[in-house]
């Protein structure tokens, strides 16, 4: 089997592999104790992920994003603006609890940068031209995060929320897989065994987010049981705003224009979050296990289960005769 189809076969399939990764990674936290140890490997696994996905962004590509002005700013509006007012509205049916809702608000108010891309794929969005994007739509939800968090939650925010995590994250999480994937590139444009092996690496995508929820659930896991009660207080909200996020990620698009498969995408990025990202800043806080792992799990599985309606769903929205196409 070629490597194509090996890489199509992985991307069709990757919602089921990603629910095997989920119940694995649940049946070993039942059955074996100790598996709390694992957290020592999100931040290396998370750094694998992102370097494969980043590896997948031609630098070619970046310079189509960033010519593409009309949707990195109808992305940047979905995400920044439109959605933060949705949050706000949301964050008021919870008890007025600093943890519970810092733990909310770092997990709706960050976009996601890895498999909404493969969703956004399969569900006929304009995928290349958000994968491309990521790597800015990454970065601004760092630098605005902390504005957001002390705006929604004031000084809980500072008590609760150090600077010192963020920049660490950037650095080793974002910056340093970004740099490492551009110059195995420019290294690969020029030797042949390089870009076979970029090529080989592109079958990691799925693999290596799979690896990253089976070693994400299995090591909170155990340490739920006290913040049950919190992960199920918060299921209605992460409910709701799957519902309505996309519908407004589509409605922005319409406003800028945008062609309907960029329009799509729009879509996906604005009903999708970067709870697996998010987790290590969470886990960073002064007091956040359990609650804070908690509900940052809660809703990827919440999200990985309303992502198999939107690739059903969100294919469908608008017809090409319609929709004016945005400029190269």
């Amino acid at each position: 089997m070629r490597v194509q189809q090996v890489r199509e076969m992985l991307d069709n399939r990757q919602i089921a592999i990603y629910f095997c990764a989920v119940a694995a990674a649940a049946g070993l936290a039942t059955m074996v104790p100790g598996t709390a140890a694992f957290e020592s490997a999100i931040n290396p696994a998370l750094a694998l992920m992102l370097f494969v996905t980043f590896l997948q962004v031609p630098l070619a590509e970046l310079k189509r994003a960033f010519a593409q002005l009309r949707f990195l700013v109808a992305l940047l509006v979905a995400n920044f603006i439109v959605l933060p007012l949705l949050v706000m509205v949301l964050v008021q049916f919870l008890p007025a609890d600093p943890l519970l809702r810092l733990g909310l608000l770092m997990v709706l108010l960050t976009p996601c940068i890895d498999y909404v891309v493969t969703f956004a794929h399969l569900g006929r969005a304009d995928a290349r031209l958000l994968l491309a994007a990521t790597p800015a739509l990454l970065g601004a939800q760092l630098l605005l995060l902390p504005g957001y968090l002390g705006l929604f939650l004031g000084d809980e925010a500072a008590a609760l929320v150090q600077l010192g995590p963020f920049v660490h994250a950037f650095i080793w999480l974002i910056a340093a897989p970004l740099v490492l994937a551009g110059l195995t590139q420019i290294w690969a444009a020029k030797n042949h065994l390089a870009s076979r092996v970029v090529t080989l690496l592109g079958l990691l995508v799925v693999p290596a987010t799979a690896g990253v929820l089976f070693i994400v659930i299995a090591a909170v896991l155990p340490q739920l049981g006290p913040a049950s009660g919190a992960a199920l207080l918060v299921v209605p909200i992460y409910v709701a705003f799957a519902i309505v996020a996309p519908w407004l990620g589509w409605l922005v698009a319409r406003m800028f224009r945008l062609e309907v498969a960029a329009g799509r995408a729009i879509a996906f990025s604005a009903g999708s979050r970067n709870s697996l990202v998010v987790l290590p800043l969470a886990l960073a806080v002064p007091g956040a296990v359990p609650v804070l792992p908690a509900l940052i799990v809660t809703q990827t599985l919440v999200e990985l289960v309303a992502e198999l309606a939107y690739v059903r769903l969100l294919a469908r929205l608008g017809h090409e005769s319609v929709v004016a196409p945005s400029p190269p």
